[in-house]
């Protein structure tokens, strides 16, 4: 989820050489194709490239081998998002009695309901974006794509058969997969991915989460309110590693208060699967060796691009770290071959995957398009309490040697927290100590998602603390604790 990533060396805002012209202009095809622009994948940043062609006026098609909406609509963001939403009300029940006044007798999880639940909200989705293209005039090819030259692709469909589709432009966005360990393969019942932790039948009594980034953190919260005992493994020092070092150090108390085991500056030697559960073996930063069994093992360690078995080795275009070299236009180092998404990189969001799919259509249909700002991408991890944050944390402007000031509020002081029985958490703020700008913004709360736009519009126009603080926030809400901390920062705090 990190929005503290950039693209990989040689991609995203490094220029890259390209091949022909790199910057064609506005949109003139010469030569006679099928299609203008032709998009690989149809995943938040492959179908959003595809309809802003249409909408400029191209002749555009989508080939996509599975459903569209990628990873986020079908196995990632929103199903993932049900499932949590779940896992929130079920938590609330649990506490009414004794915090709200509310009695009920034998309360009960249908599990199978839960899931159902979250398969009905993606498909909703899925069929909402087909219907998008359509609307569009976007076609929509089923089938598998292989790049055979800078202006075809063959396409495979269910029953074998084969054709060539070309076009002027090609956009790839196959997106990417769960990174594996080595030696450690994932057999859907033991060992499991997001994809198969996402349609579990069961709850299972104990799970070993390895990893601690968005995926992990959230499928924790997810199976842990629903009573599976569950024990994280992060290798790095804190568990969410990208977040502001504060942010983490309170998410894991909390955890830890709930009752997980968390294990941080942890390696995983190996992973075995037998038929009554998992082992996990670990080497703690003291060197201490343990032995972990749990009923499954799911593993969250990142992602790895889907950029083998597509042909772009034969076109020469260059990669970095198993994924795609772009330029600040999402053009490969073949002219006219863009790649968006997660093949292009990190931060693997989908709203960065949307953000380059768009300026990559509007590259192609008008020679010219704002790049991603990277510096100001959000990131947001929604387990309870939820994490959000953009811009530089504080290790990060330690490193570079910038004077910074804090402006840090609890919820435990705001009342809108209190009324609605959330107060864990806070928001920190980040500002330059010469000019006041806002630098860095993180949240830990209970609606820290949602709140977090506020930040991410306030530095894309250049906000600081006074002016923050100078701008009226409606009472009562949870977002008058970033106004509560400007006034931190500036030494002029009322309410705390």
């Amino acid at each position: 989820m990190s929005n503290l990533l950039t693209k990989s060396p040689g991609a995203g805002n490094a220029p890259v050489a390209t091949t022909g012209n790199a910057s064609p202009g506005k949109f003139n095809q010469s030569h006679t194709f099928d299609f203008d622009v032709v998009v690989l994948g149809g995943g938040p940043g492959g179908y959003p490239a595809a309809i802003r062609s249409a909408q400029l006026g191209l002749k555009v098609a989508v080939i996509e081998r599975e459903r569209v909406g990628g990873i986020c609509t079908n196995w990632g963001c929103i199903p993932t998002k049900a499932l949590l939403r779940n896992a929130e009300v079920f938590e609330t029940f649990k506490v009414a009695p004794k915090e709200w006044g509310i009695t009920y007798d034998n309360l009960k999880v249908d599990f199978g309901a839960v899931i159902k639940r979250s398969r009905g909200v993606s498909d909703r989705n899925a069929k909402g974006i087909e219907y998008l293209l359509k609307k569009n005039k976007v076609e929509l090819i089923p089938g598998n794509g292989v790049l055979t030259s800078k202006n075809a692709i063959e396409v495979t469909s269910a029953d074998g058969t084969k054709k060539s589709v070309t076009a002027a432009r090609i956009v790839i966005a196959t997106g990417a997969r769960a990174r594996l360990l080595p030696n450690v393969k994932p057999d859907g019942k033991r060992i499991l991915t997001a994809t198969e932790a996402m349609i579990m039948d069961h709850i299972p009594e104990s799970m070993t989460i390895v990893g601690s980034g968005a995926i992990g953190i959230e499928f924790a919260y997810f199976y842990h309110t629903f009573g599976t005992k569950i024990t994280i493994i992060e290798m790095m020092p804190n568990i969410v590693p990208v977040e502001d070092t504060e942010i983490s150090v309170e998410l894991e108390k909390i955890y830890k208060k709930k009752g997980m085991t968390i294990y941080t500056n942890t390696k995983v030697s190996s992973v075995t699967a037998g038929k009554d559960g998992t082992v996990v073996e670990i080497e703690t930063g003291d060197g201490k060796k343990e032995k972990l069994e749990a009923e499954c093992t799911l593993l969250a360690i990142g992602v790895v691009g889907n950029t083998e078995n597509i042909g772009i080795e034969k076109l020469g275009i260059r990669m970095t770290k198993g994924f795609i070299d772009v330029d600040d236009y999402m053009q490969s180092t073949v002219s006219g071959i863009y790649a968006v998404g997660d093949v292009a990189g990190p931060p693997w969001l989908a709203h960065v995957a949307t953000a380059e799919g768009l300026v990559a259509a509007e590259h192609i249909a008008e020679g010219h398009a704002h790049a991603v700002d990277y510096d100001n991408i959000p990131g947001c991890t929604y387990c309870q309490p939820q994490v959000a944050s953009v811009g530089l944390t504080e290790r990060a402007l330690k490193e570079k040697g910038i004077e910074y000031k804090i402006g840090k509020f609890p919820f435990t002081a705001l009342g809108k927290a209190r009324a609605i029985g959330h107060t864990d958490g806070f928001v920190k703020l980040l500002f330059d100590a010469k000019y006041g700008e806002l630098l860095g913004a993180h949240i830990i709360g209970s609606e820290a998602t949602e709140m977090l736009e506020e930040l991410v519009i306030a530095r894309s126009h250049g906000a600081t603390a006074e002016s923050i603080l100078k701008t009226i926030h409606p009472h009562p809400t949870l977002t008058e604790a970033v106004l509560e901390a400007s006034s931190v920062a500036l030494g002029e705090a009322i309410h705390i």
